[in-house]
């Protein structure tokens, strides 16, 4: 099972937006993703980030590489995982 992949369900655990789940949108190199949360449900802006500031869930939903926000969210209620996407969670605090 690969970690990082399009449609893979992540919680981001650095930044403002630290908490809030995102969705993996797009791979741009072996250290960068594009992901979406989308904003209008999570808060989360459509952004390029490393991936050592995001935890990959066990969900995945079915999107093409590069969905807008419009298609994600047409997948997320596909899926049932709405409700599921606007929980917040607390990230785990990584000892410095």
């Amino acid at each position: 099972m690969p970690a990082i992949e399009v449609g893979r369900i992540c919680v981001k655990i650095a930044g403002r937006e630290a908490g809030r789940k995102c969705v993996i949108v797009d791979i741009i190199d072996d250290n960068f993703v594009l992901i979406t949360g989308p904003k209008s449900l999570t808060g989360v802006k459509r952004r390029r980030v490393n991936i050592k500031h995001i935890e990959p869930l066990d969900k995945v939903i079915n999107i093409r590489k590069g969905a807008s926000d419009e298609d994600v969210l047409k997948a997320l209620e596909e899926a049932g995982l709405i409700d599921f996407m606007k929980e917040r969670v607390r990230p785990k605090l990584t000892p410095v």
